[in-house]
């Protein structure tokens, strides 16, 4: 079944790339997604039904080389099986989203180009691609997976080849992603190094090893454990998009919507999160490191919250708020708790992706305009779509009961990383940070409802006489994944954020010694619930049908001097086990699980008042008084043009970067080419060989006698040289 679902939707490409003649186009388009929502079923049935042993289910022999050996085999566990089940569940519905998106594409010539195969033969690698990299067993497989997104990136991104914007932004993202390829490279290059393998397994089992081992980097002297993760991070802030190599991912809007969806909202973008929870077992010895993650984060959420709240296109808002609510996740990941930063990447794919494809439904009914200031009243016009987008709109705000477990996806999840933030920094930068960019989250997020939606209708009056409501094959993607915007978050809360125990069960984390001294206080509940995805999500759910959702994740009171907590039987808890024995790894001395759910009051309604103050302030200034916007922005011109223009990182990098490699370029064309090797070759073939050929040309006098003299200095030479050589010897 494991095997299915990887190489479904290879299958799918190649028969969709090369074989679409002999299918037909809309045979392709049928088998493609057949074979994604077949991957998809089975993705889902694995996520209930795999025990919490890590099972490694060869493939094939792959790389033998020396003492690498490398095997294509797939890793499942508890961080696998989610990963599965987000990118089948994405993916198939962007597959049968497209069916009406891509049915009349303006930059192709109808009836004389067939790029629909084309299109969904490069969504299908892409899952391929994405679904190795989620599976691997170890980092070269990865990095082939890591790849293999990247090519089809590349392609997506740049679909419409014919624009030179598109062309350009493919180039960007391919670009800005290799120098982050080339710190996860150098991470892969050093674990080999060390542990003289790259399987999963026997890297975290060095681990503690690796923590304890200097190395020499760029002539220093540093620690093995700290720099490796480093690298690998940086791997991660390329694929993920964070400050500093973020760039490409707004750009990335270039390509069709339907990609946007697929890309930047649920699967490639998340590879950098998924990447630092799988190497959980390593970075929890790289406390600095995870200080880095936790910082980039919180400035990368911030950052691109404030991007967020002035651009116009209604893809770059929501490519800017996946900007954002990446940083959330790496954040989560930072502190320790690597089950948040799951959560909320989770949760954040089904609103995420719905925000994604229902702007693509307005865009489609609004005959492709894209900027929100040409929109308003459409919600008469879109029903179904302006309830998709509220369901998501409420669901990255955080709309939920404060101090319970009920309210949207991002309610729960986002809530708990902000909780964890606060727990892990002592209620320092990042939390702050963080808090807000959720206020800032909630007004672009209202501000795009309220521009799209609400109003009066602006721009080209026979556009909103035109506009219309998408068609039922890109509606129903729409509404199943408002289903999971709604539910996602209170139904596995518990398993992610919940009691210590119930997040150890379905991460299958061993257990430490309890109080009484006893191996494993909850050694036999961990196996008995270690197949616990369907049961405790069964349970979450008969909890969630009964209204009573506080059971699923009561906080938990940390026993002093232990830091081990007592789940609702009065037991003590604590994380335990090697580093690799479970999912993910959570040390001895990490309690932040524990301390976040110990925080004050303030701190868990603290997102809630933002997002209460970001809607009152959007509703202010686009309902109340649509003026406002437009004098404030006059008033505080420099810092609305700062925003704008994104704080001129992109002019940043054209200055440092880009006309600099020009410079260079140019000289090496005009000097290098032109002047060194052209001059070189000319001046041999005009100079020199002339030059000698005059010299010969002297030397063909046509007498004899000259012939007959160079003739005996000759044989003279010749008989000088024997004689010497000859003595000698």
């Amino acid at each position: 079944m494991e095997s299915i679902i990887l190489f479904a939707p290879l299958a799918g490409a190649i028969i969709a790339g090369f074989f679409w003649k002999l299918t037909g186009i809309r045979g392709a388009q049928w088998i493609t997604t057949g074979l994604l929502f077949l991957a998809c079923a089975f993705s889902w049935i694995v996520f209930f039904t795999h025990g919490p042993e890590t099972q490694h289910i060869q493939v094939l022999r792959w790389i033998e080389s020396g003492s690498l050996s490398t095997d294509w085999s797939i890793r499942l566990d508890r961080l696998t099986s989610i990963m599965l089940i987000v990118v089948t569940t994405v993916s198939a519905l962007v597959h049968l989203y497209s069916f009406g998106y891509m049915a009349h594409d303006e930059n192709f010539r109808e009836g004389e180009e067939s790029y629909k195969p084309r299109f969904f033969a490069y969504l299908s690698f892409f899952t391929f691609a994405m679904l190795m990299l989620v599976t691997a067993d170890n980092l070269v497989q990865l990095f082939f997976g890591w790849e293999g997104v990247g090519v089809a990136s590349y392609l997506l991104i740049g679909f419409y080849y014919r624009k030179p914007s598109a062309n350009a932004a493919a180039m960007k993202a391919f670009v800005v992603n290799r120098v982050g390829d080339f710190g996860l490279a150098l991470g892969i290059f050093a674990l080999f190094f060390l542990v003289d393998s790259i399987r999963f397994d026997d890297v975290f089992a060095a681990a503690p090893q690796i923590a304890e081992t200097q190395m020499t980097f760029l002539w220093m002297e540093v620690n093995a454990a700290e720099l490796i993760s480093i690298l690998l991070f940086i791997g991660a802030m390329g694929k993920s998009a964070q400050l500093l190599l973020h760039t490409w991912l707004p750009d990335a809007m270039e390509g069709p919507t339907p990609v946007s969806a697929l890309i930047h909202a649920a699967t490639m973008v998340t590879a950098g999160v998924f990447l630092v929870c799988r190497m959980s077992p390593l970075m929890e010895f790289a406390p600095n490191a995870l200080a880095f993650v936790t910082f980039l984060g919180a400035t990368t959420a911030f950052f691109a919250a404030t991007v967020g709240l002035v651009q116009n296109d209604i893809k770059r808002v929501i490519a800017y708020s996946t900007c954002s609510q990446l940083g959330y996740m790496f954040v989560a990941a930072g502190v320790g708790v690597y089950s948040v930063a799951m959560f909320h990447l989770f949760t954040h794919a089904f609103f995420k992706a719905m925000l994604f494809l229902g702007a693509g439904s307005v865009i489609h009914g609004m005959h492709h305009e894209q900027d929100m200031r040409n929109y308003g009243g459409l919600r008469h016009k879109m029903p179904y779509t302006f309830w998709a987008m509220m369901i998501g709109t409420l669901a990255i705000t955080g709309v939920g009961i404060p101090l319970t477990h009920i309210g949207f996806a991002g309610f729960l999840s986002k809530d708990a990383v902000i909780e964890s933030a606060w727990a892990g920094t002592a209620g320092g930068y990042a939390f702050w940070m963080l808090v807000i960019a959720a206020l800032f989250t909630s007004f672009y997020s209202w501000r795009l409802m309220f521009l799209t939606f609400f109003g009066t209708p602006r721009g080209n009056k026979h556009t909103h006489e035109h506009a219309h409501e998408s068609p039922k094959v890109m509606l129903i993607p729409l509404g199943v994944l408002s289903i999971g915007a709604v539910f996602a978050g209170m139904i596995w809360y518990g398993s992610f954020f919940g009691e210590s125990d119930k997040v150890a069960r379905f991460f299958a984390i061993p257990a430490a010694e309890d109080a009484h001294g006893t191996e494993g206080g909850h050694d036999e509940a961990a196996a008995e619930g270690g197949h616990a995805d369907g049961e405790g999500v069964a349970e979450a759910a008969e909890e969630a049908a009964q209204g009573d959702l506080e059971g699923a994740g009561e906080a938990i009171t940390t026993t002093e001097g232990t830091g081990d907590s007592p789940s609702a039987e009065g037991h003590h808890f604590a994380f335990g086990g090697a580093p690799g024995d479970g999912a993910i790894y959570i040390g001895p001395e990490n309690h932040t699980l524990d301390d976040a759910h110990e925080s004050p009051v303030w701190v868990k309604v603290s997102p809630f008042i933002a997002m209460l103050i970001g809607f009152a302030v959007s509703y202010l200034f686009y309902i109340v008084n649509p003026s406002l916007p437009k004098r404030l922005a006059e008033t505080q011109r420099p810092l609305y043009l700062f925003l704008l223009n994104k704080w001129y990182f992109d002019e940043a990098y054209d200055f440092l970067f880009v006309q600099p490699a020009k410079s260079v370029g140019r000289m090496f064309w005009r000097r290098g080419d032109g002047d060194v090797i052209d001059g070189s070759i000319n001046g041999v073939a005009m100079g020199i060989i002339p030059f000698f050929t005059r010299l010969a040309g002297r030397a063909q006098s046509g007498y004899i006698f000259t012939y007959a003299f160079a003739m005996v200095i000759g044989i003279a030479v010749l008989i000088t040289w024997m004689s010497f050589t000859g003595g000698a010897r």
